[in-house]
């Protein structure tokens, strides 16, 4: 069966993987992108990155309205049990970990970025994910500067990368290339970019930069554009 993946805009994505539905970062309310509400979100499972608030804004919410399991390293799943946010309901783990769901496996991998939580609470290492599912493997760096042991993730065959492209806060566009070089992935579609100033870019542009420079097609999906991997 095909993986539906859906770009909600700026780092939020949702994949719909046998039955069930993860929700990767989820950042509503304040989107600019994001065309739909928070309250509206249905989800099975919820995928936190890290605890800036542009990736955790709706989670809680999200959480307790839908009753899904939220996955996240373990001082955020702490945090989320602090809010309210049912013990059964939060798996946590951690970098270099993987652990067997219904839809797939998620292991956690590393991401050179900041976890602070929305309150000030220290938010412990930021995160990437691979998801194996359906005979097919996601990485979704999430916010991360460039690092040359990405290439270890693409060692298995890669169809589908997210790279993070804005600039100022992650990659910007010459280290994201940079990466889909290092990772090799079949399919790359960027995001984190054009949701402030800081971090303006043309994501047409570097599509057309890494197919010139490697066999990676590229998808730029706009806000609400879905694929099947």
């Amino acid at each position: 069966m095909a993986i539906k993946y859906t770009f909600v805009g700026h780092a939020t994505h949702i994949f719909e993987i046998g039955g069930k539905r993860i929700v990767v970062d989820p950042f509503f309310t304040s989107n600019p992108f994001a065309e739909a509400s928070a309250d509206s979100v249905e989800a099975d499972y919820l995928l936190v990155s890290h605890g800036h608030f542009d990736h955790i804004e709706d989670a809680v919410a999200i959480a307790k309205n839908t009753g899904a399991t939220v996955i996240a390293n373990f001082e955020i799943i702490s945090w989320f049990q602090g809010q309210g946010v049912a013990g059964e309901n939060c798996h946590p783990q951690h970098l270099g970990g993987g652990f067997n769901y219904d839809f797939g496996r998620v292991k956690f991998t590393v991401a050179h970025h900041g976890s602070g939580l929305p309150d000030g609470s220290y938010g412990g290492n930021p995160a990437g994910f691979l998801i194996s599912a359906e005979g097919k493997n996601i990485y979704l760096a999430c916010d991360t500067a460039l690092f040359s042991d990405m290439a270890l993730y693409g060692e298995n065959g890669v169809d589908l990368y997210v790279p993070p492209i804005g600039d100022n806060f992650t990659m910007g566009p010459d280290d994201a290339l940079r990466s889909v070089q290092l990772v090799k992935p079949k399919v790359a579609v960027p995001c984190h970019y054009n949701t402030w100033p800081y971090i303006e870019q043309d994501g047409q542009t570097w599509a057309k930069r890494v197919e010139d420079n490697t066999s990676t097609k590229v998808q730029v999906l706009g806000p609400g554009d879905s694929l099947d991997v």
